[in-house]
């Protein structure tokens, strides 16, 4: 386990600022429905929710850029949204946050991902989701690539969030790979299911343990399944680090040297998983644009988790409650 001091985190929270990174990713509204229940319905045997208040947040790739903002970095969003209300809100928001919009496709064949959350009395009670999983066209698709290449010369990182919802084909993955390493950049990936293994000689590769076991057909009983799973891993796509979170049991590492580290969990309390993988990614590809030790950088990610676990709702880290939560366990 990494130790790190109050003034080694400050001293790299300033080297963040103004880090430009890039996000490559399936992008979000996420809207929130919230109010209290005293009685069952009449219909069927479900709460109703009486309804207070009602929200929208920036979701999926661009939760990746709020947590990047909020730790003092440019994000710079490269995605598709539909040409519908939702796309209207998502850029709405976008431009609340003073986020660049330039490098987004408005595409009139697929609706904007919104999520819906109701939450009643401080607990998610139901989401309900409107998407397309369809592939993008190759038009937008060469229309990303085109961002991509007038933005990752001067960026620090890229960061990749797939979602699978249809942006990320094994093509553009590779295409933005060979790129960015043609200009020796850190890329990191928050993976999902269905391009697993696309994902070949990137910096750092960030399943958590769900995925990692439907990619390999295998369920991790012992630390021994985890750590030949992820040794296996590394040998496949060739990635330098390979980090899994395991939710209440922390996170593992693999280094560049075939080397494990275990990471304890360092969430206080638990009301809301929703969006703690995006604050791990933002938080360790800045801390590695930063050029921090891998240890350092994950141990910091594992804080910035701890706290946004004990948010409701997908709500960002910010500086000052990563310096508490460090505070805290000291």
């Amino acid at each position: 386990m990494i130790d790190i001091s109050r003034t080694k985190v400050k001293s790299l929270l300033d080297k963040f600022e103004g880090r430009r990174i890039i996000v490559l990713g399936d992008l979000m509204l996420d809207r929130y429905i919230e109010g209290g229940v005293s009685r069952i319905s009449p219909e069927a045997p479900v709460p109703v929710v009486e309804v207070k208040a009602e929200f929208m947040r920036l979701g999926g790739a661009a939760n990746v850029a709020r947590n990047l903002a909020s730790l003092g970095a440019v994000p710079i969003s490269v995605g598709v949204i539909g040409k519908d209300q939702a796309g209207a809100d998502f850029l709405s928001l976008m431009d609340e946050h003073n986020f660049v919009t330039d490098f987004i496709v408005a595409d009139d064949s697929r609706p904007t991902v919104v999520k819906t959350r109701i939450i009643a009395d401080g607990q998610q009670v139901v989401r309900a989701d409107w998407e397309s999983k369809q592939a993008v066209s190759q038009l937008v698709q060469q229309k990303i690539l085109n961002f991509l290449k007038k933005n990752v010369p001067d960026s620090d990182a890229i960061i990749i969030e797939d979602y699978n919802k249809g942006l990320l084909s094994p093509e553009l993955i590779k295409r933005t790979i060979t790129l960015s390493r043609a200009y020796n950049k850190i890329i990191t990936v928050d993976p999902k299911f269905s391009n697993f293994f696309q994902y070949k000689n990137v910096s750092l590769f960030k399943p958590n343990r769900k995925e990692i076991e439907a990619a390999f057909g295998i369920l991790i009983n012992s630390t021994h399944d985890l750590e030949t799973a992820c040794l296996n891993l590394m040998e496949r796509i060739g990635c330098e680090y390979v980090l899994v979170t395991l939710g209440e049991q922390g996170m593992c590492l693999l280094d560049s040297k075939r080397n494990f580290s275990r990471i304890p969990t360092r969430a206080q309390k638990v009301h809301d998983v929703s969006g703690a993988g995006d604050t791990v990614i933002s938080t360790l590809t800045l801390a590695m644009a930063s050029g921090t030790d891998i240890k350092v950088a994950v141990s910091l990610a594992n804080y910035a988790a701890g706290v946004v676990c004990g948010e409701v709702g997908v709500v960002p880290i910010t500086p000052e409650k990563l310096l508490q939560a460090i505070q805290f366990f000291r």
